[in-house]
């Protein structure tokens, strides 16, 4: 476990899937869902290289076919750590033999967390030392507790877009699959959306068009928190379905799941990221923890 601390964060992480662990603010309460398995026993998993389902749990490239579990395999590694001080972390992974059989390029994926005042930065490097064009998808999965002030509940909670946008929404089959269907997302007064449980009934709301930065915050507390995702085209929302689960994922995503019933052919399939040989790709999200 790692810890980066300043005056107004404390954040855990774990080398497994370089992922968050903790995040607290400088009174010591805890902002980032902390697992449970009658919910969902994950906190914030990286998502590397691909995001969401495959159909099957495969795809094709250049006529060969591959198995790959939902949202790749980089939550399930083990990343080394590099740049450690107070206020910032490196995690790097690389292509192994293993991920090769999966995945077959070589590549370097990195996570780095960054420390600036209440702001935690997360920034994805990705590099490619294939020969060939790289076909990836990158994003966050971070779930956060609600409520996460006391004397609240979760239908206090709302998410609070800082501009308003015409949002579609990506629909999705019922077993979680992209229909190629998008319809248009209305929020209360063109931005907001305010939380019931029964929001997730039919799992993720997925949003594209969308702001590229929303708060979640309740109408009886003081606190917030915000997301910051600018250079990522898609954004996850998410909890358990049909329960009472006391968080809501809010995820930044570059790419899409497989459409329903197509094996996708990754250098084809629509959404996801290409990166030529020797090339590199960079995005970042920010989390920052306020007082209204």
């Amino acid at each position: 476990m790692y810890i980066l601390k300043n005056e107004c964060l404390k954040i855990e992480l774990h080398e497994k899937g370089a992922m968050l662990w903790s995040i607290k603010d400088a009174d010591g309460n805890e902002y980032l869902w902390q697992g449970d398995e009658k919910y969902w026993a994950n906190r914030a998993p990286n998502l590397f290289p691909y995001i969401g389902r495959m159909t099957e749990g495969k795809y094709t490239l250049q006529g060969q076919t591959y198995q790959m579990n939902i949202h790749g395999f980089a939550r399930d590694m083990f990343f080394e750590a590099q740049q450690i001080s107070d206020t910032h972390i490196l995690f790097t992974i690389k292509n192994t033999e293993e991920t090769y059989k999966q995945y077959p390029y070589q590549f370097l994926f990195t996570v780095s967390y960054i420390l600036e005042n209440n702001k935690l930065k997360i920034q994805y490097h990705v590099s490619n030392h294939d020969e060939k064009t790289m076909y990836f998808g990158v994003g966050a999965h971070p779930g956060f507790n609600v409520p996460f002030e006391t004397n609240t509940v979760f239908e206090d909670y709302f998410l609070q877009f800082d501009s308003v946008s015409d949002a579609k929404r990506v629909e999705f089959s019922d077993d979680c699959f992209v229909s190629g269907e998008f319809t248009e997302f209305f929020l209360d007064d063109e931005n907001s959306l305010p939380l019931r449980h029964g929001l997730f009934d039919y799992d993720a709301i997925v949003l594209t068009d969308m702001a590229q930065k929303v708060t979640l915050m309740s109408k009886k507390g003081h606190k917030g928190i915000s997301v910051t995702y600018p250079g990522m085209k898609y954004l996850g929302l998410w909890h358990r379905p049909k329960t009472d689960a006391p968080y809501i994922c809010i995820e930044p995503w570059s790419s899409l799941p497989s459409r329903k019933g197509i094996v996708e052919d990754l250098a084809s399939q629509p959404s996801m990221l290409a990166l030529k040989k020797g090339c590199e790709y960079n995005n970042q999200i920010v989390i920052e923890l306020f007082d209204k």
